[in-house]
């Protein structure tokens, strides 16, 4: 009866330590593959708002935009004066006037009001003149700057590349992975 006990104690005690054992390979075993699938991993670094900024073309498509927007903002201001002008004509002569003409005056302020809430939002709202404009002039410049950053990943293996002007934070990182410059010779623009 002793015998068998201690048979089972020295069983247990050893398949114990072989999943211990197998608990440790498999952990050593992850560590190991993770280790070398992040350094098999090749990736570059570059600022896009530094490459736009270098293009011409993306100035040139930046300053219409402002133009096209400061425009649309001088119609909205024009409007805002107009509104304004008319409360306080109707603040002062609001105890003059009659409840009928009162409440035409009143709907004509709401009427006023409310057209220009709609051209704000037409013009600088989400997906209003703004955005499709921005779309229509800016986006075809992104667009062959995503194209020299596609062929430069490619040519070169990147698995990927950040952007370090938008999205996400880099706390630190080496000049040599910054290949901004690399983008804007692919570009052909110095």
């Amino acid at each position: 009866m002793i015998s068998s006990r201690r048979t089972l104690e020295v069983f247990n005690s050893i398949h114990y330590k072989s999943n211990n054992m197998k608990k440790i390979l498999l952990i050593v075993f992850s560590f190991l593959l993770f280790a070398f699938v992040c350094q098999a991993q090749k990736y570059a670094i570059i600022d896009t708002r530094y490459i736009l900024d270098k293009m011409p073309d993306y100035k040139s498509a930046q300053a219409k935009l402002d133009d096209i927007a400061a425009g649309w903002q001088k119609e909205i201001d024009s409007l805002q004066a107009e509104l304004n002008k008319m409360y306080k004509d109707y603040d002062a002569e609001q105890v003059m006037l009659s409840d009928d003409l009162r409440k035409k005056r009143e709907a004509q302020l709401f009427s006023k009001e409310k057209y220009m809430r709609d051209q704000q939002r037409n013009r600088f709202g989400f997906e209003g003149d703004l955005f499709k404009k921005r779309q229509e002039l800016i986006k075809p410049v992104q667009d062959k700057v995503y194209n020299a950053v596609q062929k430069i990943a490619t040519t070169r293996g990147y698995d990927f590349i950040l952007d370090k002007s938008e999205g996400i934070t880099v706390i630190f990182a080496d000049p040599k992975l910054d290949k901004s410059d690399d983008v804007l010779r692919e570009l052909g623009i110095k």
